[in-house]
């Protein structure tokens, strides 16, 4: 009898896996404006953290890139 409940709960933790791993690949094709959208948001929290000009011109290359593809504009920074 514990060696079914074991295998139930491997199956259900294998298929909860699953679940998240194809929402993750989803998540990705489907709708990637939002995850970059996200991820400068939290470039510039760092930046605003560091000030590192470098980091500034990069990530100023990323929001010209997300601008031209994506519709939620972001405001260009002025690494000066």
């Amino acid at each position: 009898m514990t060696l079914q409940k074991i295998k139930s709960l491997r199956y259900l933790i294998l298929a909860c896996v699953g679940i998240f791993t194809i929402g993750i690949i989803l998540g990705f094709a489907v709708y990637p404006c939002g995850l970059q959208h996200i991820a400068i948001i939290s470039d510039l929290k760092s930046y605003e953290k560091s000030l590192d000009p470098e980091f500034c011109n990069v990530l100023v290359e990323k929001i010209n890139l997300f601008n031209v593809d994506c519709k939620p504009e972001v405001e260009i920074l002025d690494c000066g």
